[in-house]
């Protein structure tokens, strides 16, 4: 049954609503087709019993019941009035029709409406309806009864002429209403087509385009802006995807230059056990390193904004990056200084790294001599700033420092994205700190990371 009624039922909405429109015309058509020939029924038959009731009286007039006996006068046309007309003395049939025997049905049926007496009518069901009404003649010394009986047979034809009138008007009736339905329809759901064909055409990327900005009907402007939202959430999610690529590229991309170094460093000429020994160390601690950063990076993506608590002792932290990137800068020296040994910050020890990360890598590529990293606690806080001596930022590029991609001089030949400060931010910020620019140094450029108080 079910499958069945899945065929059935129409796959469109169109002609989903079509249907439901037709279903709905046509139950109401029925109700309204069967109230109306009921009404005019009733009003055919009322018709009968007024004109029986008019021919009785007429005849009525001709019955005399004041002497000693029931009398029927003779008056001219008398034959039309008595057809199909009994008179009754009492009990007493005293006239009939000539047409009628006095066993006939109709007879039988006369007889049982005078018993009766008063003013009623009845139908007689026979090889044709027959409809029959009586009249109470009174008298002085007797009662006289008239039943008048009319064929019922033209006003059944009526009727049934008007049930089919009727029908074929329902039926061209529903036709138009199908068809003006899914003429209306089809016009209601153009917009949503045009939208369906404008989404399946748009690129998440690419266009920027919306269905909002189209004046559309208030139903339709609802649903392009919850598309519209939609949208901005699938290109959000592409942007923090690709962003999340790039930064793992960036990320990655020094670790990955230790190791070739120490790969080319190793086989320029053969080495002792300890030389080899030593090289596989700096290799697997680069491996870590990479290892580090891709669950740091992974687990802020998918974290999204909280990121886990933890504890890191700043100054440890801080001299065990300077060991991973200070040898790729011979000419470079690196100073690492606490206010406090035992400073801590509120965040876990990989955290830490990824921040300072790319603020210790962007001043090793600036620096002409020194770097400087110092390290002091805050009110409510740990404080974390990265100097070094080299050209610094230019005023004009400030307000773009964090953006990504950006750079002050591409050509340079610095190398770089211009994604590792942006990134050092995001992370800063999920863990509730702050990376910013300290543009009061004049010389060189300093870069303040500022953390909870572990």
């Amino acid at each position: 049954m079910r499958a069945f009624a899945s065929r059935w039922w129409p796959r469109t909405l169109r002609g989903r609503l079509s249907l439901v429109a037709l279903t709905t015309a046509t139950i109401l058509m029925v109700i309204l087709t069967v109230a109306f020939n009921t009404v005019v029924r009733r009003h055919l038959q009322h018709q009968a019993d007024d004109e029986l009731r008019t021919r009785a009286a007429a005849v009525a007039a001709t019955v005399v019941t004041s002497g000693s006996r029931v009398q029927v006068l003779e008056t001219p046309g008398e034959e039309l009035l008595d057809t199909n007309v009994w008179i009754y003395s009492g009990d007493r049939l005293l006239e009939k029709p000539s047409s009628a025997t006095a066993t006939s049905p109709l007879t039988r049926a006369a007889d049982r409406l005078a018993a009766r007496g008063g003013r009623h009518c009845v139908t007689a069901h026979g090889h044709d309806e027959v409809r029959l009404c009586s009249r109470p003649v009174p008298g002085d010394k007797g009662a006289a009864a008239v039943v008048t009986a009319l064929d019922l047979s033209p006003y059944r034809s009526s009727a049934d002429t008007m049930l089919f009138a009727s029908l074929a008007l329902d039926a061209a009736m529903l036709a138009c209403t199908y068809a003006l339905t899914r003429l209306a329809v089809g016009r209601a759901l153009r917009p949503v087509r045009t939208m369906t064909q404008h989404a399946t055409q748009w690129s998440a990327i690419a266009s920027q385009e919306r269905f909002g900005a189209v004046a559309r009907p208030t139903e339709l402007a609802q649903l392009g802006g919850s598309l519209d939202a939609l949208l901005d959430r699938i290109r959000a999610l592409l942007r923090h995807e690709q962003q999340l690529t790039r930064e793992l590229s960036h990320e990655l991309r020094n670790p990955l230059a230790r190791i070739i170094a120490e790969l080319d460093w190793w086989g320029a000429r053969p080495r002792s056990a300890a030389d080899t020994r030593a090289t596989h160390a700096a290799i697997a601690d680069a491996a870590q390193s990479m290892r580090t950063i891709c669950d740091t990076l992974l687990d802020d993506a998918r974290d999204g904004a909280a990121t886990a608590p933890g504890t890191a002792d700043v100054l440890p932290v801080l001299r065990r990056l300077v060991e991973r990137l200070g040898p790729a800068q011979k000419d470079v020296e690196v100073v690492v200084t606490a206010q406090d040994a035992r400073l801590s910050a509120g965040v876990p020890d990989a955290l830490l790294e990824r921040i300072v990360s790319p603020l210790l890598d962007n001043a090793l590529r600036h620096a002409r001599t020194r770097v400087e990293i110092l390290a002091r606690a805050q009110p409510g806080g740990v404080r974390v700033e990265v100097r070094d001596d080299g050209s610094g930022v230019p005023e004009s590029f400030a307000t773009q420092l964090f953006h990504p991609g950006r750079r002050a001089d591409p050509g340079d030949g610095h190398g770089g994205a211009g994604l590792g400060l942006p990134l050092a931010r995001r992370l800063a910020r999920s863990a509730g700190g702050e990376v910013g620019h300290d543009g009061r140094h004049t010389s060189g450029a300093t870069f303040v990371v500022t953390l909870p108080a572990g």
